[in-house]
């Protein structure tokens, strides 16, 4: 209901509507820093521990800063927690695309990504960790990842020249083979479902046209600041339009490879990477379930 309002929403309304709930988070925030009612960094490593994060866990965190609290030092406060937490053993990862909203749209205005200097349009935290001494940036031109720890460069490198940035060479599927886990703080399957995406590059010839007709060339340029040329796919707007993601959080729950636990005020999931994945592919070839058709075959 909450996608068919958008679509039938003009553009300008909903624009003026953001603004309005970001002035309103704003104030929120700013009232509570006032009051001192801040959350520490002690605080979250807390809770961290409490939901089963550990030393040497590699854990992709999708954030919406403004859901979790007023942090005391910023987004520093949550990197800080998840770094203790880990410990120099663990991997820390974030998706840092610079697209904002379809793939198809992004690529036909931005034909260039600059690994170096294209800012993370995922939140507040995930770009404060773009620009973090230490971490590496992978090489997908549309979904991009940051990645700090000791496996930062192998979970990050198959990315580069790849024409999806869902198979088995990318740090989401790499993910699950060292049994990592995925953070959902304050959002839901539905804003930060990439890890979904696994599912339609696993199967071969999966049923549903997730991609666009067209194949686009791309430019790339590096960390090292070179320049090359790349093809790359995009989602299909058409298709995309007709997901539901949050329909296989019961699933997931229930399978016991998702719970629901809180960070800082923010609702949070935790997955079991290569649980979910598991749980996603059985789901698919006994029911049919995917993230278009969540109650399986029609």
């Amino acid at each position: 209901m909450r996608d068919l309002l958008r679509t039938l929403t003009p553009d300008f309304l909903l624009t003026l509507y953001r603004k309005y709930k970001k002035e309103k988070v704003r104030k929120n925030l700013a009232d509570k820093a006032k009051r001192g009612d801040v959350i520490t960094t002690k605080v979250l490593i807390d809770q961290l521990k409490c939901m089963g994060i550990k030393q040497g866990d590699s854990v992709l965190v999708h954030s919406a800063m403004s859901r979790m609290g007023c942090l005391e030092n910023g987004p520093r406060t949550l990197i800080d927690a998840l770094l203790d937490v880990v410990g120099s053993n663990g991997n820390i990862l974030m998706p840092t695309s610079p697209n904002p909203a379809l793939q198809l749209d992004y690529v036909r205005q931005h034909p260039h990504f600059d690994a170096r200097n294209d800012p993370s349009a995922m939140g507040a935290i995930t770009e404060y960790f773009r620009k973090m001494p230490g971490t590496i940036r992978s090489l997908s031109p549309t979904e991009p990842v940051n990645a700090l720890g000791p496996l930062a460069e192998w979970l990050t490198e198959g990315h580069r020249g790849r024409l999806t940035p869902y198979d088995s060479y990318s740090p989401f599927f790499r993910l699950t083979e060292v049994r990592g886990k995925i953070l959902y703080v304050g959002v839901t399957l539905a804003q930060a479902g990439t890890s979904l995406h696994l599912l339609e590059d696993a199967v071969e010839k999966f049923p549903y046209p997730v991609y666009y007709f067209e194949v686009f060339n791309v430019k790339v340029t590096d960390l090292k600041g070179e320049t090359y040329q790349q093809q790359i796919k995009v989602h299909n707007p058409a298709q995309s339009a007709k997901r539901q993601c949050d329909a296989l959080i019961p699933m997931f729950v229930e399978k016991s490879v998702m719970q629901r636990v809180q960070l800082g005020e923010a609702p949070t999931l935790l997955a079991d990477a290569a649980g979910m994945f598991r749980v996603m592919l059985e789901a698919y070839m006994t029911k049919g379930i995917t993230m278009y058709t969540p109650y399986g075959r029609d």
